[in-house]
């Protein structure tokens, strides 16, 4: 019975969403031909979600560039949804990064999500922060521009204001849209909106939202990118390791709950972290009232 009661008030929560929402998907560059087809079944799979814009990741190096191009332009190409690839200034030269953004431009590309990027150990040459990247692809085209920002503070940042002022720089810059790293605790999001709201940043701040199929992958992840990770969840995938089934539907109910919460506080867009599987991501969506348009 106690069940059926929580299934009952999340099919409320559920019904208060109405569907009044827009999505969209991240993607990364798969490395063998198994990931490769996984990826475009995804693709293919969420699509028919006609997601705002899907975006490809890409590392710090020539070859994965190369690949985020290549898959970039192919989505673009067959299913014809916008795609933005991401764009980092770390490994390459501004005159390498001007005929990129140019090349991208000739492709039909319009959207691109700009970033610093990680630096590598050693790394010697002269900080190109992800503000140099919006102003140099300003000077190449009108690009849509999206850039990232850390509701619990960037894990290189010297303070959260400091944090602050530098996602105001990107805006300053020229960059159209914020997209947030994932997090879990939905007041520090809120707060972090207001916070951009009061330094006068107006850009919609779009939260990143990420399913967790593995919470011993999550903590991982959360350690390199200074996400809290509440007690809460770590309690609800407990006995969990080797039941995947669960897990999954943990995922999706937490997902669900935070989409839910964030949209009763005028929050429209939501932006997926998908890690190529299509399955939770398009479950999830579904049942929050996105409905395919084939």
């Amino acid at each position: 019975m106690g069940y059926a009661k929580e299934i009952d008030v999340l099919n409320q929560y559920i019904t208060d969403i109405k569907g009044d929402i827009n999505v969209s998907f991240e993607f990364f560059p798969p490395k063998n031909e198994k990931m490769e087809t996984l990826l475009w079944e995804s693709i293919h799979r969420l699509k028919v979600l006609k997601p705002k814009f899907v975006s490809v990741t890409y590392g710090a190096n020539s070859g994965e560039r190369d690949r985020t191009h290549s898959i970039v332009k192919g989505i673009k190409q067959q299913t014809g949804l916008e795609a933005a690839p991401h764009l980092t200034g770390i490994d390459a030269t501004v005159e390498e990064l001007k005929q990129i953004a140019r090349d991208y431009w000739h492709s039909g590309i319009r959207r691109i999500v700009a970033l610093r990027g990680d630096e590598p150990k050693g790394y010697a040459k002269k900080p190109f922060y992800a503000s140099d990247l919006v102003a140099l692809l300003r000077e190449v085209a009108d690009f849509d521009i999206s850039v990232a920002a850390y509701p619990e503070v960037h894990p290189e940042a010297k303070s959260a204001q400091s944090d602050l002022i530098n996602l105001k720089r990107k805006i300053d810059a020229g960059a159209n849209h914020v997209i947030t790293q994932f997090f879990f605790d939905v007041e520090s999001y809120l707060r972090f909106r207001d916070r951009c709201a009061s330094i006068g940043i107006e850009a919609e701040i779009v939260p990143g939202i990420l399913p967790v199929t593995n919470f011993k992958q999550l903590q991982k992840m959360a350690a390199i990118t200074n996400v809290k990770i509440p007690s809460w969840l770590g309690k609800m995938y407990e006995g969990l390791d080797n039941d995947q089934t669960t897990r999954n539907l943990v995922a999706a109910s937490v997902a669900m709950d935070m989409v839910r919460v964030l949209s009763r506080e005028g929050v429209k867009d939501f932006h997926f972290y998908t890690l190529n599987r299509s399955e939770l991501t398009f479950a999830i969506c579904h049942t929050l009232g996105i409905r395919p348009s084939l």
